[in-house]
């Protein structure tokens, strides 16, 4: 368990909102599960996180990470079953109306919408440069890194070259069955913008690359890994 915070950060953490692949009839949207891992684990440390979309309104939810865990107690299947925290998804606000608000850190979710709107979200890109700028912590998981691929920093490299990252695996989107509904291969994107691009063993297996500020993981499995990663650097700048 993460230790408790003596000083509480505020923690974006940013959804998609596209619900629908563009060329395939499956839905899509938010994991769930890459939410409420991380969710939980900072909330539990006693920071504040405020979840926030592309558009704004209501968060879809892709109905493949649903499946056989919002059965189970804890976890997930508990979070799906609060009524409290599901109604933070009913109505989120957008990216560009918390243009002036800050945060300690940035958490982009995951999912397979997150490759349709993230890229090519200016609002989410700015938040991205000013995070980063002011000594704030970037964080990612699975397909979240997405949002990274298009950023470009104030001295006009992009906001991936030369960084360590990881993201989800080519492998892993083959046993999706996703590999021919995707608008681009994210393992290629990631190391076309000059990132060094690193996987687990196996598929599926959790992996956490931490690059001084910037915190990435591979996949659902590694959401909670990507929490307490972001738990340790935030209690590490409070002793500084």
């Amino acid at each position: 368990m993460s230790p408790k915070s003596t000083t509480p950060k505020r923690i974006l953490a940013v959804t998609t909102s596209t619900a629908a692949y563009e060329t395939v009839g499956y839905r899509t949207g938010l994991w769930l599960g890459e939410l409420t891992h991380f969710y939980d684990v900072v909330t539990g440390a006693g920071h504040d996180v405020v979840i926030a979309s592309i558009d704004g309104g209501r968060v879809p939810l892709d109905p493949e990470s649903l499946g056989t865990l919002v059965l189970k107690q804890g976890g997930t299947g508990q979070r799906y079953a609060d009524r409290s925290f599901m109604d933070l998804l009913e109505d989120t606000p957008s990216i560009e109306s918390l243009a002036d608000e800050s945060f300690d850190a940035v958490y982009l979710t995951g999912g397979h919408g997150t490759m349709f709107d993230f890229p090519t979200s200016a609002a989410l890109a700015e938040r991205i440069r000013r995070t980063d700028g002011d000594g704030g912590i970037v964080a990612a998981v699975c397909h979240g890194p997405a949002g990274l691929t298009e950023v470009i920093g104030a001295d006009g490299r992009p906001f991936l070259d030369g960084r360590k990252v990881t993201g989800y695996s080519w492998p892993e989107e083959k046993l999706a069955s996703r590999a021919d509904a995707v608008p681009f291969r994210l393992d290629e994107r990631l190391k076309e913008r000059g990132a060094t691009y690193t996987k687990a063993l196996r598929p599926m297996a959790s992996k956490v690359v931490v690059d001084d500020r910037l915190i990435t993981g591979q996949n659902p499995t590694s959401a909670s890994g990507v929490g307490e990663a972001v738990v340790k650097l935030l209690a590490k700048q409070d002793r500084r």
